[in-house]
């Protein structure tokens, strides 16, 4: 098989991959009816991947002509991600703040998006695990401890 091919299939493993990773914490927030929800979920893991596969790609084609960093570009999606993440947190009132789970859930994403890109698939499988697992299985922990301490509740 040409070599082309391999990469060719390797770049579609991991974007699929970035897809479905990041819809399933993406679908989740689409549910609780978030502004964030499945498109851009899916749409910042999947440019977190194509940035990381990006970065390797263009270090490798300079690589005969000086020595290039592909980390970065990875540091920029973190810097590009979080000012994107910041505009979903909202603040009304004095002490009322919303977002902040939406916008700590697309940081997350663009992280398992660069894992994807990186080849990390293991990190990436159980990040998306414990992820879910702290969006939707957390939700009935955090109701039982309103009820024992409404006082401290989330407005």
């Amino acid at each position: 098989m040409p070599q082309i091919f391999l990469e060719t299939l390797d770049i579609i493993i991991k974007i699929i991959l970035a897809v479905i990773l990041s819809g399933v914490i993406g679908a989740e927030r689409f549910l609780r009816h978030k502004g964030a929800g499945l498109r851009t979920h899916i749409l910042i893991g999947v440019g977190s991947t194509l940035l990381v596969l990006t970065s390797y790609y263009v270090s490798d084609i300079h690589s005969y002509v000086h020595q290039t960093d592909p980390t970065r570009i990875i540091a920029a999606i973190v810097t590009g991600v979080g000012f994107l993440c910041a505009g979903t947190i909202i603040r009304s009132g004095d002490n009322v703040v919303s977002g902040l789970t939406t916008s700590a859930s697309m940081w997350v994403v663009s992280c398992i998006g660069m894992a994807v890109g990186a080849g990390y698939y293991t990190a990436a499988f159980i990040a998306t695990f414990i992820v879910f697992w702290v969006l939707y299985g957390l939700r009935s922990i955090e109701k039982k401890l309103e009820k024992i301490f409404p006082d401290q509740a989330e407005k």
